[in-house]
């Protein structure tokens, strides 16, 4: 279909989308259509502009020029409860749920004009049984895996009857068969005519899901194509401009144990948490432990338990040979075991922290950062623009605000500021969650580095693509335990859902 036609036939209509903040213009002149039942691939490298873009969609931000126009008529919502009036629905990358509330009760505080609540129960049952997410409006929203906890999501936006949903990393959190059932719901809607603009950087999905795609580079649009006509590899060097570089480490036999856990167990600090059940782990100088499963399984827990936030009730945990159980985070850092977590922003970076403050954050120890007391403000700058440089965070500098960065951005700067200390020992969780493919081989090309020079590195992943590329050794958490760690060369899937499953021989008793 040429542009004139797609301008002709479309539901959304983008001209001149411009907008600037200070030192950066995340959108320069965006134009693109969208049809209806189309799904729409919006694709870019992390800081490409996609998250402003959509934020102008459905009204969180303002453009500074150009316009839009929604089925032929002017669209410039001014809050988002405008863009849900108009049609435009979003499920948003971090979800916006309350724990302690039942679903029914967080869709009601989700929807502009919620019915009385039993009609509402009734409307959940009978919307998500129709589009395959069944949900019981009565449970607690703490007691729902990840999955169910986007069904929520989704199921506010369909009972607002959608004719544009925006859905931002929608696959991030979910299993795949969850995936699976996620495209059957969004090819229903798009065959009653609903368009998805769909934000992803799991590329094999684009091509699987998406018949358009428009390309942002530099807060430019670069390229459309059909991505079913390109390979994953075709569409990030679209993004980047550039050859996707693919990570690579020489074989090598691992050394003497680095980290080691023995029957650790540790009930969660949060009440809708896992406890740890006994786990055991031994990960060597040299090597990448990869630790799979869904999400909400005990993965917070176990980088938790590592970092020394939480202490455990039962077990030792060792480093080379020292028992560290007793000791606090920055007690643990000092001696070389270095943690990054999977929540960037009030976790692992403090977003109204400049990146100078949030370098200092974790760096104090291992970078001498602080000298009687003093703070070296001049070496902790310098040590915020290294990790700037060496591992490409696009921002304006190092007194720019942590929140401030795109998400990829933001977990570019928490994993290079651990890489950067040296450790001995790097334990990070969903080290390449919502960053785009070249940032991800970045990423990813860090750690098996460190691994290179003797580090001992325990990647948790949801991503079984990445931890089948960097890993010599996998094992996955299932309710709060641990299957025995088998080597990753070989390893099939079926191999890999049963130890996800529970069901390969664990190291709980």
């Amino acid at each position: 279909m040429t542009g004139d036609t797609r301008h002709q036939n479309a539901l959304l209509t983008l001209e001149g989308m411009t907008k600037a903040y200070p030192g950066v213009v995340a959108n320069d002149q965006v134009s693109f259509s969208i049809l209806p039942g189309e799904v729409h691939a919006l694709l870019g490298e992390n800081g490409a502009g996609k998250s402003t873009l959509v934020k102008m969609i459905y009204g969180l931000v303002k453009p500074d020029a150009g316009h839009m126009t929604l089925r032929g008529e002017n669209f410039a919502p001014v809050n988002p409860a405008a863009a849900r009036a108009s049609g435009v629905t979003m499920v948003f990358q971090h979800f916006s749920l309350f724990d302690a509330l039942s679903v029914a009760e967080n869709i009601s505080l989700g929807m502009d004009n919620p019915p009385e609540r039993r009609a509402l129960s009734a409307r959940i049952r009978e919307v998500s049984q129709a589009y395959g997410l069944p949900l019981d409006p009565g449970r607690t929203v703490g007691d729902l895996s990840a999955g169910e906890r986007q069904r929520v999501e989704i199921i506010r936006c369909l009972l607002q009857d959608p004719k544009l949903l925006i859905m931002d990393e929608p696959t991030s959190v979910l299993t795949p068969q969850e995936v699976d059932i996620l495209f059957e719901t969004l090819r229903k809607l798009t065959a009653e005519g609903t368009a998805i603009l769909y934000i992803s950087h799991k590329l094999e999905e684009i091509r699987s899901l998406c018949e358009h795609a428009t390309v942002l580079r530099l807060g430019k649009v670069v390229d459309t194509c059909d991505p079913r006509e390109k390979s994953a590899r075709q569409l990030a060097e679209m993004m980047v401009g550039d050859t996707l570089h693919v990570p690579f480490r020489e074989a090598a036999e691992p050394g003497p144990v680095a980290l080691s856990m023995s029957g650790v167990s540790m009930k969660s600090p949060t009440e809708f948490g896992t406890d740890l059940r006994n786990i055991s782990l031994e990960v060597r100088k040299g090597e990448v432990l990869g630790v799979g499963g869904v999400a909400g399984n005990g993965q917070d827990e176990l980088l938790a338990v590592l970092s020394g936030e939480s202490r455990a009730q039962n077990g030792t945990i060792t480093l080379a040979g020292t028992d560290i159980g007793a000791m606090p985070p920055n007690a643990r850092r000092a001696r070389g075991l270095l943690t990054a977590p999977e929540e960037r922003l009030g976790h692992s970076a403090a977003p109204d922290m400049s990146l100078t403050e949030n370098a200092l954050l974790t760096g104090a120890v291992r970078e001498k950062l602080v000298n009687r007391g003093f703070l070296r403000w001049h070496r902790t700058k310098d040590f915020a623009r290294k990790i700037i440089t060496e591992f490409d965070v696009r921002t304006p500098g190092p007194d720019n605000a942590a929140g401030s960065l795109s998400g990829g951005n933001l977990q570019k700067f928490v994993i290079g500021r651990e890489v950067l200390q040296r450790p001995d020992v790097l334990v990070v969780n969903q080290p390449t969650w919502g960053v785009d493919a070249s940032a991800a081989a970045a990423i990813r090309q860090s750690l098996l580095d460190l691994a290179q020079n003797g580090a001992a590195v325990v990647v948790i992943s949801q991503d079984l693509d990445e931890l089948m590329e960097i890993s010599d050794r996998f094992t996955a958490l299932n309710e709060g335990r641990l299957a025995d760690p088998v080597p990753t060369q070989g390893l099939d899937v079926e191999t890999i859902g049963l130890m996800m499953g529970g069901g390969e021989t664990e190291s709980a008793a």
